[in-house]
Parts: structure tokens; C-alpha cells; sequence
């Protein structure tokens, strides 16, 4: 969480002119259709449920079919659990595909709170603003502190919100969380795994995400990739 995955992909995307690809995304766009699966997702969403890993990878499967994907894709915030890589590894054998890489954004738990806790989203377009590095220009402070009252999207003049789970209480929990799964998702993609180092500026972050990319196209040699990228943090004792 917080490691800087939206920081990251436009590099990727830039480099590789490969599609970002999102489950959230895709489901999101699923139930807007009229179709049976459609009314399935949304009865399990309106129970608070999550979705079967089968209906999304059938959603998934059907999205790396279309053409925009030829030339590989990157994968965000997906697989999330091990049985979901083994899942997806399933899936592209079929296909005759694999994932090539897997990016590992190390970042220190101090800097993710930091991060986190001054973090400002808009809804309905998903733009995200930080009050340090990327304050909304109608930011104004009280007491110190970023005036709620005030943050409002640059584009739209429309209200911004601060996500329930990002104080630093939440944080810890969910690195906890994080662990129990990606610890081993990141052993299971060891082969393909590239680490870059998430800590510093917007800019320092992407100029060492290019470097590694650049690497990896002139030493990789295979028509189609899938792109894993990897929103992580180190360990620590929470």
C-alpha cells in the first residue's frame, strides 16, 4: 500500500507501450453491462462480498484477447494471493504466455506513512494528490494542517476525500496483512522479480523504474509479456 504503483505505471506504460490493466477496473466495467455475469458480480459486491477468483479471471482473460495486448500488458494490483498467481500462471500457459517480470517497489514503512497520511483522492476520476508533493492548487492550510474545506480537484473544482484507511493505525494493520500474502507471491515470482528502490521524489523513483526498464527490453526477446507490478514494502515489526 502507498508504495507508489500510479507513480510507477505511466513509466512502464511509456516504455513498453503496453496496456495497464486493472481487476477493479474490469469488474467495475463488468456490471455496467446487462449481461448474466454482470448481475452475478453485483449481487456478490452488494453482499460486501469479493468476487470469485474465476470470474475474474475470466474478465481478465478476456481483456488480454483484445488487441490493445498483443504487445504484452502490465498487471496492477493483481494477483493479490498466491492462489491467484498460480491462477493467472494457468491461464497464460494456455495462452502460451508468461509473466516476464515482476516489479518489486521497496519503500521504507516511515516514508509509506508519510505518504499515506497526506494522501487526497477524487472519486470520480481517480486523480490522487499528496499534500506535500502534490498539493491540489486550491490547498490551503489551518493549524498546519491541510483545511479539508479546501481540497478540491484541479479540474473539476470537485471535493476531495481522504480514504478511511489512511491514518497510520490502518497502515500498520494492513502491512501485516500485506506480508501474509505477498511475501510469498514475491517468492513464488523470484525468477522474474526486479526490485527498484521506491524511497525519494516522483522523479528519482521513475528514473530508477526507467533504468531497470530499459534493461529488460534489451534483454528480453519474447513477442507478448505480462507485466506484474508489484505495489510492496519491506518488512517490519508492527
Amino acid at each position: 500500500p502507498g508504495a507508489g504503483k500510479g507513480t510507477v505505471a505511466p513509466v512502464v506504460k511509456s516504455k513498453l507501450g503496453v496496456p495497464q490493466l486493472s481487476t477493479g477496473d474490469l469488474l467495475r466495467k463488468a456490471v455496467r453491462e446487462d449481461s448474466k455475469t454482470a448481475r452475478e458480480i453485483k449481487a456478490i459486491m452488494q453482499k460486501g462480498e469479493l468476487v470469485p477468483d474465476g470470474i475474474v479471471m475470466e474478465l481478465l482473460k478476456d481483456r488480454i484477447l483484445h488487441k490493445d495486448c498483443d504487445r504484452g500488458f502490465i498487471l496492477d494490483g493483481f494477483p493479490r494471493t498466491l492462489e491467484q498467481a498460480r491462477a493467472l500462471d494457468a491461464l497464460l500457459t494456455k495462452m502460451r504466455e508468461k509473466v516476464t517480470m515482476a516489479l518489486y517497489i521497496n519503500v521504507d514503512p516511515s516514508v509509506l506513512e508519510k505518504r499515506i497520511c497526506g494522501r487526497w483522492c477524487h472519486k470520480p476520476s481517480g486523480r490522487v494528490y499528496h499534500v506535500s508533493n502534490h498539493p491540489p492548487k486550491s490547498m490551503k492550510l489551518k493549524n498546519g494542517k491541510a483545511d479539508p474545506e479546501t481540497m478540491r480537484d484541479d479540474l473539476t473544482g470537485g471535493p476531495l476525500y481522504q480514504r478511511a484507511d489512511d491514518t497510520p493505525e490502518a497502515l500498520r494493520r494492513r502491512l501485516v496483512d500485506f506480508h501474509k500474502h505477498y511475501d510469498e507471491i514475491l517468492a513464488y515470482y523470484r525468477k522474474v522479480k526486479k526490485t527498484v528502490n521506491g524511497n525519494g521524489s516522483i522523479a528519482q523513483v521513475r528514473r530508477r523504474v526507467s533504468v531497470i526498464m530499459d534493461d529488460h527490453m534489451t534483454s528480453t526477446f519474447v513477442v507478448r509479456n505480462a507485466y506484474n507490478l508489484v505495489d510492496a514494502s519491506p518488512k517490519s515489526k508492527l
